[in-house]
C-alpha cells in the first residue's frame, strides 16, 4: 500500500465528492485526510489517500474523467511528528502581507505551521477591515511555545492572540 496526497480543483457541483470517492473506492483505496472548501464557486481539497501501487495509474485515469477536475499529486512520505501540537487563533487589522509576516515569524522560530485557515471579515460594530486565522503548530522544542506569542505580538498593536489547543 501507498499513501499519495492528492489536491482537486473544480467548478463546485452536486456530486462532486461523491464522484471522487467512487473513484478511489474503485481503484481498493482507503481516504485517509482531507480538507475541502467551496470558495467563490470552486471547489478545493486536499487528500490523503491509500492504495495499493498497482492501481494508482487506474486512479489517476478515474479522476481526470471527472468533468472539469484539475489535480496535483505526490507520494506521501513518512516524516519525524513533532513533539507537540498547539493551536491558536490570530485577529489583526487586515493589511497586505500579514500571511507573509506570520509565516516568516513562525518559520524564523522553527515552528510548523501544520494547518491554516485565513478569513477576511469585517468588525460589525466599526465596519473594520479584519483578517482572522486558525492555525495549528507543530513544536519539535518545548521552548517554542513561549516564543509563539512573544514573536507574533511583536507584528502590531492589533493582534490578539487566543490559545485554543
Amino acid at each position: 500500500m501507498m499513501r499519495y496526497l492528492i489536491t482537486l480543483q473544480a467548478p463546485d457541483r452536486k456530486g462532486l465528492v461523491e464522484q471522487i470517492a467512487n473513484a478511489i473506492s474503485r481503484q481498493e483505496g482507503n481516504w485517509l485526510d482531507s480538507e475541502m472548501r467551496h470558495i467563490e464557486g470552486i471547489f478545493a481539497a486536499i487528500l490523503q489517500i491509500e492504495l495499493p501501487s498497482d492501481k494508482w495509474e487506474q486512479l489517476l485515469e478515474s479522476l481526470e474523467c471527472i468533468d472539469g477536475l484539475s489535480l496535483t499529486y505526490s507520494q506521501a512520505s513518512q516524516v519525524q511528528p513533532p513533539i507537540k501540537h498547539v493551536s491558536y487563533q490570530l485577529v489583526a487589522y487586515d493589511r497586505p502581507g500579514l500571511v507573509l509576516q506570520i509565516s516568516n515569524t513562525l518559520s524564523a522560530s522553527g515552528i510548523n505551521i501544520e494547518q491554516f485557515s485565513s478569513k477576511y471579515e469585517t468588525a460589525s460594530h466599526t465596519g473594520v477591515a479584519l483578517f482572522r486565522a486558525n492555525m495549528q503548530l507543530g513544536l519539535t522544542d518545548l521552548e517554542q511555545e513561549e516564543q509563539i506569542t512573544e514573536q507574533l505580538y511583536k507584528l502590531g498593536d492589533d493582534v490578539v492572540l487566543d490559545k485554543t489547543h
